[in-house]
């Protein structure tokens, strides 16, 4: 079972953490690599609702979570934000998805990457990084000293980390095998998309499958897979830890969603929205947008969406959701500042139904209205840094973006916006 504990990080300290056994056994070598897809499958549905409990009672116990929030610094600091928030949730679930699995897949484990430094300073200003334990006891007695003492905040969180947690879906384990081997992909980890939402903890009130604005049920967690030859976003999991209260309301419960596309094989949890009628030219289209997006970009798209359906959410991973579940027919982005592990494993599912995620900055300049065209070469790739940049800027989508079910959507979106912007 795959467990956390903390070390205080030495000047001298260079060795990688060692690793050992996760919920799934290390596999055969003689297993045949098709067979293996689906197990990566089904193991990160399983790490990714383990981490949706982490958060959940890092976020519902007082006393661990007020000690869950520190300020990015330098690099890791996302340029759009006053205060860019790290919180340790969001450390200890990006190193147990890490952990898990390169434990059953080690081919995996130098091309897992995630938003976080696995680095977390405590109260006396010493380093700490995440690495693996056997014990509960263990980690709660490491987490003690980590955390200043406090003994009840480091039972609290020991606990939370060692639950073994057995999660299954029936529609993955029943998905046929499909040609692609784990030595040909890597991971991007965002272990909380909506960290300020996280943080802040507000709970919109809405009915069951409508949009929510903003809030606990925005912050996500996200695991996407790409090829690493090309890039191509192949496979993702999107975990929502706070969907909507528990019967006893005090207690949240979450839901999942999942979804693979290689070659001529697609597959996914999320039935294809049905609102085709609305890539008609003269249908209204919905929307979904930042609420600091320029006011070029609404008001380019205000013909299409006329009063409501303009809208505006938080979180990028959220925003994307909300094309892959109906709830908007196209998210906009003018601004670089969402990230790979913002949109790899949502960009995943949207290719399985048929859409996609485009780089902005990549459509025809001066393009006429319903005539231009996306073509797969203008989605979003995960494999390579930006040239010249440092820190987070290097995976950070430079363009802007479009996420879309629908391509003759997506056609008069970027017609609207041609020349505009």
């Amino acid at each position: 079972m795959s467990v956390f504990a903390w070390i205080v990080y030495k000047e001298s300290f260079s060795a990688k953490a060692a690793y050992h056994r996760a919920p799934f056994e290390r596999r055969s070598a003689t297993v045949n690599s098709v067979s293996d897809m689906a197990e990566l499958l089904q193991l990160l549905l399983n790490v990714s609702e383990k981490a949706a409990n982490v958060a959940r009672v890092c976020r519902r116990e007082a006393p661990l979570f007020e000690l869950l929030v520190q300020e990015k610094k330098g690099d890791d600091k996302n340029k759009k934000f006053v205060q860019d928030f790290k919180t340790l949730a969001d450390v200890v679930i990006q190193e147990m998805i890490r952990h898990d699995v390169g434990a059953v897949f080690p081919e995996l484990i130098d091309f897992i990457q995630g938003e976080e430094s696995n680095k977390f300073e405590n109260g006396l200003g010493e380093s700490v990084i995440v690495t693996v334990c056997a014990k509960e006891q263990e980690t709660a007695a490491l987490l003690a000293t980590v955390l200043d003492g406090d003994q009840t905040a480091a039972a609290l969180l020991a606990k939370a980390i060692h639950q073994d947690l057995q999660f299954r879906d029936e529609a993955a384990e029943r998905l046929k095998p499909f040609p692609l081997s784990p030595a040909d992909v890597g991971i991007w980890i965002d272990p909380i998309d909506g960290t300020s939402q996280y943080i802040e903890g507000k709970e919109e009130l809405v009915p069951e499958g409508d949009f929510c604005s903003f809030g606990l049920p925005c912050a996500l967690v996200l695991i996407g897979v790409y090829l690493r030859a090309t890039g191509e976003p192949v496979m993702g999991v999107i975990n929502q830890p706070f969907h909507q209260r528990d019967e006893t309301g005090h207690g949240w419960k979450g839901q999942h969603f999942w979804g693979v596309s290689h070659g001529d094989f697609n597959a996914c949890s999320v039935p294809r929205s049905k609102r085709l009628s609305s890539s008609e030219d003269g249908a209204c289209l919905s929307a979904v947008l930042s609420s600091s997006e320029k006011a070029a970009v609404k008001e380019a798209l205000a013909p299409l969406c006329p009063g409501k359906c303009l809208k505006y959410a938080s979180g990028a991973g959220y925003k994307i959701l909300c094309v892959i579940l109906g709830l908007a027919d196209v998210y906009v982005l003018s601004e670089g500042s969402t990230f790979k592990w913002d949109s790899c494993a949502p960009h995943a599912l949207l290719r399985a139904l048929g859409g996609g995620v485009v780089e902005l900055g990549t459509r025809p300049p001066g393009g006429n209205k319903g005539q231009v065209e996306v073509q797969r070469g203008a989605e979003l790739t995960y494999h390579k840094p930006n040239a010249g940049c440092r820190g987070a800027d290097q995976w950070a989508n430079q363009g802007g973006l479009v996420a879309y079910l629908d391509s003759k959507v997506l056609s008069r979106v970027l017609g609207e916006l041609a020349g505009k912007i």
